[in-house]
């Protein structure tokens, strides 16, 4: 209970916001809290510069796979359902990508998916921005 009520409240500060889906403050240190603290399933806003692009994951649904460096102590896994989103086009290493997500922890730094609408209207829409074009 104490781990949720410290998430909610260091999102709160960060200006991480589900409905408004604004910039936060300080998405590098609210990732690196939850990493740290081993917290997973929420929602966050940030961007990170593409360190490798992964070959899709073709089971079941299809992901669009890459990595993120978002400081100088931590990588994201971003996973990024080409079912129902567009596949990010002409990504390359070393661009810069905006995302919002849901992240999850693992030992590499964490995952981020949820990059995409959904159809069922069950979790809030995420996005992945590249180059001035929204993939949702």
């Amino acid at each position: 209970m104490k781990i949720s009520i410290v998430l909610v409240v260091a999102a709160m500060l960060s200006g991480i916001t589900a409905q408004n889906q604004e910039p936060i403050q300080d998405y590098v240190t609210v990732l690196q809290n939850a990493f740290d603290n081993q917290l997973s399933d929420y929602q966050i806003r940030g961007e990170g510069v593409v360190t490798r692009l992964l070959s899709d994951d073709l089971e079941s649904a299809k992901h669009q796979r890459f990595i993120l460096r978002i400081s100088s102590k931590q990588t994201v896994l971003v996973t990024h359902n080409i079912d129902i989103a567009n596949r990010v086009s002409d990504l390359k290493v070393d661009s810069t990508v905006e995302f919002y997500g849901e992240y999850v922890w693992n030992v590499e730094g964490g995952i981020i998916h949820w990059t995409h609408h959904d159809p069922e209207n069950y979790h809030v829409d995420g996005w992945l921005k590249y180059n001035g074009v929204t993939y949702q």
